[in-house]
């Protein structure tokens, strides 16, 4: 009992320490150490150390970018600490004074957002779901209802919800091969629910309390650096908090004000004489020209992100990367132990001779790629205007953040799974009844409603008639 009573002590005196020596950050210079010791602050620190150390004990046995990016979430949940007592010593800012202030944070964020940029890692998984996950730390930027965000719980669980896709992954991924993975991703999901939901739930149910009698928060410079480009965006600008209204409009905001204004929506068009229609120019058929064989394909090509790839790396992992107007691609020589990652392809025709372990379709355009067998799964992510078929068997098809998808399944790959996420204009084409019919097709929906029912929300998919 005695040790465990030196031990908190001894604990205690080492973060009373750390907040007095800590230069430009929260320790402040009049001499106020009651918020450091404030209740939720000390929960906070208790918060951290139930669930956090269960994802940082599983990364340190995985290592490598998992350990990387978790480090980045301790960092991030430190610089929550050190807001949080920084908001019991400071009046509340205006717009400007808050995106100041919550800017430490979100450089943070931004750090872990990089690392899932480029080129796909194999922990790409673990990379976004801890950087999805972060933003629950948004939490602190509420202000009120009129704020433009869910109130700081319900805030926490939505963004949870965008980091379990590829929580869920990893599970299933990792299931039967390693626990470390698996363990991973179950510690990072209690440390948002119940962790830091059950915290906020407890303190802040209602947002950050900030100080009526402390100093005022400094608002942004009038001569600031520029802003960082828009990707990744940030999650605490100051803009993002305006009314509508208040802001330039841009787009088709724009378009429609200016019918709205008054003036004659015809002022400035230039007209357009008969010849110069596309039905009476004689340039503009409608036949499409065919070039000699060979012609287009023998000119270079080459992609801004890097030169054409097509190679077996370490034995294990076909390459295919940067191939544009390549219709002839093909990997023949392969075995189920294999994966094949295809990336940053446009225009070009990739056939997989063989059963391999894993194919991953990544931020390619008018992509065509035909399979025999794959024995996890088949991913298609950040795509547009791809179609894959598979020609034999294929358990798992995963479509993530893609629009325009014509998947074509064999009569064996018919019991496949096929998960989609913020993806449009899927379809799937299965054989027809009769053998050597037509193919029918499917539009999986893409739209949803939910509907509040017995106490529960019942989620049903669109359904469009064909009259």
């Amino acid at each position: 009992m005695e040790e465990k009573l030196i031990e908190r002590l001894e604990s205690a005196v080492a973060r009373l320490e750390a907040l007095s020596l800590r230069s430009g950050g929260v320790a402040v210079s009049g001499g106020d150490d009651s918020a450091a010791t404030d209740p939720s602050i000390v929960a906070f620190d208790d918060f951290i150390g139930t669930f956090f150390g269960r994802v940082s004990s599983a990364a340190e046995k995985i290592g490598g970018q998992v350990l990387e990016v978790t480090m980045i979430l301790e960092q991030a949940l430190n610089v929550q600490k050190e807001l949080l007592i920084k908001i019991k010593q400071t009046r509340k800012p205006d717009l400007a004074g808050l995106a100041e202030f919550l800017k430490p944070l979100n450089e943070v964020i931004m750090k872990a957002n990089a690392m899932t940029e480029g080129r796909r890692s194999d922990f790409f998984n673990h990379l976004k779901a801890a950087a999805d996950s972060l933003t629950a730390l948004a939490w602190i930027a509420y202000t009120g209802k009129d704020c433009g965000m869910s109130m700081p719980i319900a805030h926490v669980e939505e963004s949870w919800q965008m980091a379990e896709f590829y929580s869920n992954k990893i599970l299933v991924q990792y299931k039967s091969k390693d626990p470390n993975h698996v363990e991973w991703a179950k510690a990072l999901k209690d440390l948002y629910l119940p962790g830091l939901r059950d915290y906020v739930k407890s303190h802040y149910p209602l947002g950050p309390v900030w100080s009526t009698t402390g100093k005022a928060t400094a608002s942004a410079p009038s001569k600031a650096p520029a802003p960082p480009p828009p990707p990744p965006a940030s999650l605490f600008s100051s803009e993002s908090s305006q009314p509508s209204s208040s802001k330039p409009k841009e787009g088709m905001a724009a378009v429609f004000q200016e019918i709205s204004s008054g003036k004659s929506v015809t002022t400035g068009l230039k007209k357009v004489t008969d010849d110069m229609k596309t039905k009476n120019r004689a340039d503009r058929t409608g036949v499409v020209a065919v070039t000699e064989k060979g012609g287009r394909a023998s000119a270079p090509s080459f992609s801004k992100a890097g030169p054409p790839k097509l190679e077996l790396q370490m034995g294990r992992k076909w390459v295919v990367e940067n191939q544009i107007g390549k219709k002839n691609l093909v990997i023949d020589d392969c075995d189920a132990k294999q994966s094949v990652y295809v990336f940053g392809c446009k225009d070009s025709v990739l056939q997989i001779q063989g059963k391999v372990n894993n194919i991953t379709i990544d931020k390619c355009t008018k992509m065509g790629v035909v399979f025999t067998d794959v024995v996890a799964a088949c991913e298609i992510v950040n795509c547009n205007g791809v179609e894959v078929q598979c020609q034999g068997s294929a358990p798992t098809i995963s479509v993530d953040n893609t629009g325009g998808c014509q998947l074509y399944l064999s009569k064996d790959s018919l019991g496949a799974s096929i998960t989609t996420a913020k993806s449009s204009e899927i379809n799937v084409l299965v054989p027809g009844a009769e053998p050597g019919g037509d193919l029918a097709e499917h539009a999986l929906p893409q739209q949803f409603i939910h509907a509040f029912k017995d106490g529960q929300f019942e989620t049903t998919p669109v359904s469009h008639s064909g009259g």
